[in-house]
C-alpha cells in the first residue's frame, strides 16, 4: 500500500530539511492519509468516516512549554515574559540538530500549504509530521494550493513536528521534555514531546501575530467571521468556550472563517482553510452545520464510542472536556470561497461570564470598545472534580494573549485606528450564565443569543428603548425580538437583586484590577470605558 501511495504523489516536490532512512509521502490525499493512520494503529474510523485518533498525554496547548527564540530579530521587538518565554539560539540550533537525527529513521508526512486567504498577505508552509493523523490535520486546517501552485512552490515557513522525540531539559534548555520553539530569524517552528495537533496551528497563528502587525501594518484577531447577503461583514472575539465557532455558523450567512483573522485597509480574510471545533455535548439539533460536517476526511480528537458501535458518545469526557473535531472550511455548506470579504460592520465581543451579571447583549461606545477589547474578559468554570465549582476570572489581551507575540497595545492601537475610521458597531455578547452566577443560574440558551446577534445584525434593535447599566455603562436594549424581555436585564433574572449588586462589584474591581498594567498606555478616552465602583 505504501509502494502504491508513494508512486501516486508527486515525485517533484523537494526533499525535506533531514536526512531520512524511512519513506517521504508528499501532500498525499485524505483518503491516502487516512489508510496510513488506519494501517499504522494511529486512528478509528467512525460510524460518519471520520477518524478518531488521541493526542496523548497532552489534550491541549501547553503554554508554558512555548518559547520564542531571543536574537536581533526578537530582542526589541516580542513582548517576552510569561507568556513569550525566550530560548537561547545556539540551545536551538543544538535541539534542531538532535531532531533532524532522530526523523532520519522514520516514514515523513510531508505538506505544502499556505496561512492567509488574501494572496498579498499569504504565508506557504512546509510541514514535516511522523504521524499520517498530524498531516490530515494539516490538509484540514491550513490553505490548499491548486496542484499547478505546487510546481513552483516556495516555502516562507517551515513545521516539524515530532511528538514521539523527548528533550533532555537540562540540557536542550527547555523546561521538560514537551516543546513548541518559534524561531522567527529562521523561519521554523520546532515541536516535540506533544502530539496535541493545535501546536500546529496556533504556533502559525502566533507567527501571523507578529509578522501581519509588525511588518505589514495588518491587524491580526483572534475571532470568527461571517458574511451577510447584503455584504455585511460580522466579527466574532472570543476566548475558548465563548462560542466563536457555533456563532459564526449561521445557516443565514456565510462563513468566513471560525478562529483566526487578518484585517487590511479594505478586506478581512481567514488566515485558515479549515475550522477547530469543540465537540464536547455537541448534538445535531445544536450545532447542525458542525455537527453534519464530521464525516469522512475529519478528524475527531480525543472521543470515545458507545460502547458497542462506532459511533461517537460527544458527551464523553473521560480524556478531556477539550474534545475537538478539524475539518476543511469548505464542510460547512455556506462557507466562504475564497475567505476573504470587506471592512466588518459589526463587531461582538463574546464572553461566557460565569458570574451571571454581564447582560447577554450590550451596546458599547469606542471608549468601552478599546477598554473591553483590552481587557479580553471571560470566565472559565474549573470543572466539577474533586468539587471545585468556583469560576475562575480570564482576562485575555485583545482576546488571545496567549498568541500575542507583540505587545498587546500593538493590536489595540490597529483596533482603535480601524474602528474609528469605519464607525463600526461593536456589542458585548455574554454567552455565560443568567439567574445567578455558576451552580445557581443557567446558562444562556443559545436560541436566545442567536436571536440577540440576528436583531443587531439586522438593525432592528436600532428602533429597541436602551437603558444604561449603572456599573458597566453599557447600553443594554429593553427589548429585543425572539428574547422575553427579562433575559434583557441580569438583574431582576435573579433571585436575590442585592447579591447581583454585590457580585457586579466584584467583577467591575477585578476589571479595574486587570487595568493597572495597562494604564500607562490607556489615554483618558479609553479610561471611560471602566466600570464604576
Amino acid at each position: 500500500m505504501q509502494d502504491l501511495v508513494l508512486t501516486s504523489s508527486i515525485s517533484s516536490y523537494p526533499q525535506p530539511d533531514v536526512d531520512t532512512r524511512g519513506k517521504v509521502f508528499n501532500n498525499l490525499t485524505p483518503a491516502e492519509l487516512v489508510e496510513h493512520a488506519l494501517s499504522r494503529r494511529e486512528a478509528f474510523l467512525t460510524s460518519t468516516g471520520a477518524l478518531m485518533a488521541d493526542t496523548g498525554k497532552f489534550t491541549g496547548r501547553s503554554p508554558l512549554d512555548r518559547f520564542i527564540v531571543l536574537d536581533e530579530k526578537t530582542k526589541d521587538s516580542v513582548w517576552w515574559g510569561e507568556i513569550n518565554i525566550p530560548f537561547d539560539e545556539e540551545k536551538f540550533d543544538n535541539l534542531l540538530e538532535k531532531v533532524k537525527n532522530h526523523l532520519s529513521t522514520k516514514d515523513l508526512f510531508v505538506r505544502y500549504a499556505r496561512a492567509g486567504a488574501d494572496p498579498e498577505y499569504q504565508l506557504n508552509l512546509k510541514v514535516i509530521n511522523t504521524l499520517a493523523w498530524h498531516n490530515l490535520f494539516c490538509y484540514n486546517m491550513f490553505l490548499r494550493p491548486e496542484k499547478e501552485d505546487l510546481k513552483a512552490f516556495k516555502s516562507d515557513f517551515t513545521v516539524v513536528c515530532a511528538p514521539d522525540f523527548q528533550a533532555d531539559p537540562e540540557q536542550d534548555g527547555t523546561k521538560n521534555p514537551n516543546f513548541a520553539i518559534l524561531n522567527l530569524s529562521k523561519r521554523m517552528i520546532l515541536i516535540g514531546g506533544t502530539a496535541y495537533a493545535g501546536e500546529m496551528k496556533k504556533g502559525i497563528f502566533s507567527v501571523l501575530n507578529f509578522i501581519l502587525p509588525h511588518e505589514k501594518n495588518v491587524l491580526s484577531m483572534h475571532c470568527s467571521a461571517n458574511l451577510g447577503k447584503d455584504g455585511d461583514t460580522a466579527i466574532f472575539f472570543g476566548l475558548s468556550g465563548t462560542g466563536k465557532t457555533t456563532l459564526s455558523a449561521d445557516p443565514k450567512r456565510q462563513l468566513i472563517g471560525d478562529d483566526e483573522h487578518g484585517w487590511t485597509a479594505d478586506t478581512v480574510f481567514n488566515f485558515e482553510g479549515g475550522c477547530y471545533a469543540k465537540v464536547i455535548d455537541l448534538t445535531r439539533k445544536k450545532e447542525p452545520e458542525i455537527f453534519d460536517a464530521i464525516k469522512f476526511g475529519a478528524i475527531v480528537e480525543n472521543t470515545r464510542f458507545i460502547p458497542g458501535t462506532r459511533e461517537v458518545d460527544y458527551t464523553n469526557k473521560s480524556i478531556t472536556e477539550n474534545t475537538r473535531t478539524a475539518y476543511p472550511i469548505h464542510f460547512i455548506p455556506n462557507s466562504l470561497n475564497p475567505s476573504i470579504a470587506g471592512i466588518p460592520k459589526n463587531i461582538f465581543f463574546l464572553t461566557a461570564d460565569a458570574f451571571g451579571v454581564i447582560p447577554p447583549i450590550s451596546k458599547l461606545n469606542s471608549s468601552q470598545a478599546m477598554y473591553h477589547f483590552i481587557s479580553g474578559y471571560t470566565a472559565k468554570v474549573a470543572g466539577t472534580e474533586m468539587g471545585v465549582t468556583e469560576p475562575k476570572l480570564t482576562f485575555s489581551a485583545c482576546f488571545g494573549a496567549a498568541f500575542l507575540p507583540l505587545h498587546p497595545t500593538e493590536y489595540a492601537k490597529l483596533f482603535g485606528e480601524k474602528m474609528e475610521k469605519h464607525e463600526v458597531n461593536v456589542w458585548l455578547i455574554n454567552t455565560g450564565w443568567t439567574g445567578g452566577p455558576y451552580g445557581i443560574g443557567s446558562r444562556m440558551k443559545l436560541s436566545h443569543t442567536r436571536a440577540m446577534i440576528t436583531a443587531a445584525l439586522e438593525g432592528s434593535l436600532e428602533f429597541a428603548p436602551f437603558k444604561k447599566d449603572p456599573i458597566f455603562g453599557f447600553m443594554v436594549p429593553e427589548l429585543c425580538p425572539n428574547v422575553p424581555f427579562e433575559v434583557l436585564n441580569p438583574r431582576n433574572t435573579w433571585e436575590n437583586p442585592e447579591e447581583y449588586d454585590k457580585t457586579a462589584q466584584n467583577l467591575a474591581k477585578a476589571f479595574i484590577k486587570n487595568f493597572e498594567k495597562f494604564k500607562d498606555f490607556a489615554d483618558e478616552d479609553i479610561l471611560k470605558g471602566a466600570p464604576v465602583v
